[in-house]
This record gives structure tokens, C-alpha cells and sequence, in this order.
């Protein structure tokens, strides 16, 4: 059913990361924080699947608000409250068309020497660069606007979500 929704969402324990023996990977963690993202992916969720096929099934984007019906409870969420309730930042680049070019260049030569990038999709990527060479990102207005196209009819199945 709704798993769909959630089964490669990531949520990270903080603590437990930092408290690692490998310092590479500690170090990406640190950056995560770094980026203000911590408080969304670290966040603790509890899924209800009917209220979350509820939400997706009747949900719309109008005037930059995604606005759904759950258990027949109207729920209205702006880019402002998305921001506020994961803590995330709101200053620097609000898209990752804008990362530094030398930025680009120098991170696909790092993933070139271990991986293809066949695996992985040019916004992917660009949300790794900004993370990994500390891009000052609006991570609010990105992460808000890929919740939008999720609740956009017409591109829910091209961007690959569906309401199962």
C-alpha cells in the first residue's frame, strides 16, 4: 500500500552515526548536519498508511500550498510550516540547477573514481555535492518543491510517485 511512500525514505539516529569507528563516514554525517538537514532527516515518524494514502490520494498544490483531506481534516502545508517544522534552512541557493559549476565538476570526479552514475539521478547528485562541499542551500524551498511534484497530478507517475 502506502509503503511505497516511505520504504526508501531515510531517517538517520544522530548519535549513533557520529559515535562511529569509521571517520569517513562520520564525517559525512557531519556534513549532513553542517547542511541543516539533520533535523529532517533525523526527524522520528510514526506512518499511518490509510492517512497517508488519504493525504496522497486527495492531495493538490494550490498558490504554492499543498492542501488534503485526511480522516475528512482539511490540511494545509506552505513551504514556511514544511520549513519550520524540520528546522531547515531557508537562506542560500533555493535550486541545485545553481551549485558552482567548479563544484559539479569536482564532485563527479570523485564519484568517477569509485562509481558510475548510472545509479544515480543528476538532482541526486546535485543534492550530494551540495551537502558534500557545503553548498549554503535553501533546503526548505528543494525539499518542498519535490513534495509539491509528489502531490502534482499529471506528474506523480513521471517522477515516480503513485498512489497505490
Amino acid at each position: 500500500m502506502a509503503s511505497s511512500f516511505y520504504n526508501n525514505s531515510q531517517y538517520i539516529d544522530f548519535d549513533s552515526v557520529l559515535a562511529m569507528d569509521d571517520q569517513g563516514m562520520v564525517s559525512m554525517f557531519q556534513a549532513l548536519m553542517a547542511s541543516g538537514l539533520a533535523g529532517f532527516l533525523g526527524c522520528l515518524t510514526v506512518i499511518y498508511e490509510a492517512a497517508l494514502v488519504d493525504f496522497f490520494e486527495n492531495a493538490s498544490v494550490r498558490e504554492g500550498v499543498i492542501i488534503s483531506k485526511v480522516a475528512g481534516q482539511l490540511v494545509e502545508i506552505s513551504e514556511e510550516w514544511f520549513a519550520e517544522s524540520f528546522d531547515l534552512p531557508v537562506d542560500g541557493l533555493g535550486d541545485l540547477s545553481k551549485i558552482p559549476k567548479d563544484l559539479i565538476f569536482y564532485a563527479r570526479s570523485i564519484v568517477s573514481l569509485s562509481g558510475s552514475f548510472n545509479a544515480i539521478t543528476v538532482e541526486k547528485f546535485s543534492m550530494v555535492t551540495a551537502v558534500v562541499c557545503g553548498v549554503r542551500m535553501n533546503w526548505a524551498s528543494i525539499l518542498f518543491n519535490i513534495f509539491k511534484k509528489m502531490v502534482t497530478p499529471g506528474s506523480k507517475q513521471a517522477k515516480g510517485f503513485a498512489v497505490l
